[in-house]
């Protein structure tokens, strides 16, 4: 029997991305950072799986790039189409987990992470992660984020048993500012980049997917979650989505 996880990472493996997010927006972000004006860049994509948003930092700036996942198919993938691309000598792969980092104090120019900071925690995230940025280095995230004040039952009773941490965005800036950061800018993803970027091409992997495993009801029971997950954002996209938050470390922790 395979268990979930397994089923996940084939589910994903193939995956442009592995959750909502764009180019446009990780260059949006880019521009808020201050990045592009600075050159011989150390920069680590923590939690990057396939590495979409790797591969436009690769194209974009100056740096050598670490990027990390704990899925070593999603690296490999990362690896051949970085490679195709030209930007393998600039994208270095690291099997490593988010809490336990291979960078010493004050390494890195910038930290990236899009979509993959809830596995370890907002809070814990930016926290932990803070040390090992240089004075005045960057920190990009994208985070689940609440867009209203109010939300209907439903809502917030799901993301209170799947990720009790969502908030608003001056929530999550006031968090980062409690870590040592100031905030250069936020902007919340458009659905596009849940719909057309994520979902729809998830959507288009089923078939494929339940073949591979021969109709399992393993594999039907994950497909249903997955259909269960995007019909929650499809009704309630007005109340929820990511936020992208562009931070500099301050002078104090």
């Amino acid at each position: 029997m395979v268990d979930e996880l397994e089923l996940l990472i084939d589910l994903h493996r193939d995956g442009e991305r592995q959750g909502p997010g764009g180019a446009d927006q990780t260059r949006l972000a880019l521009d808020l950072s201050g990045l592009r004006e600075k050159t011989g860049l150390k920069i680590a994509d923590i939690g990057c799986g396939t590495g979409a948003s790797t591969r436009v930092l690769a194209q974009d700036l100056d740096a050598d790039i670490t990027a990390l996942d704990l899925v070593p198919d999603f690296l490999a993938g990362l690896t051949d189409q970085s490679q195709g691309l030209g930007l393998r000598g600039r994208i270095e792969t690291e099997v490593c987990g988010m809490d336990a980092l291979p960078f010493a104090p004050g390494a890195l120019d910038a930290i990236w992470s899009e979509g993959a900071i809830y596995n370890l925690g907002f809070e814990r995230g930016v926290s932990e992660w803070r040390r090992f940025l240089k004075p005045g280095g960057i920190l990009a995230v994208s985070e689940l984020t609440w867009f209203t004040a109010e939300r209907p039952d439903e809502l917030n009773r799901h993301w209170a048993e799947h990720y009790p941490e969502v908030a608003t965005a001056s929530d999550k800036i006031a968090v980062l500012e409690r870590a040592g950061y100031a905030l250069l800018g936020y902007f919340p993803l458009p659905e596009a980049c849940w719909m057309e970027a994520y979902y729809g091409p998830l959507r288009a992997r089923f078939p494929d997917f339940l073949a591979r495993h021969e109709n399992s009801n393993e594999a039907q029971a994950l497909l249903v979650a997955e259909e269960a997950e995007i019909a929650l954002y499809e009704r309630y996209a007005a109340y929820f989505g990511y936020g992208f938050y562009v931070a500099r470390v301050g002078t104090t922790p």
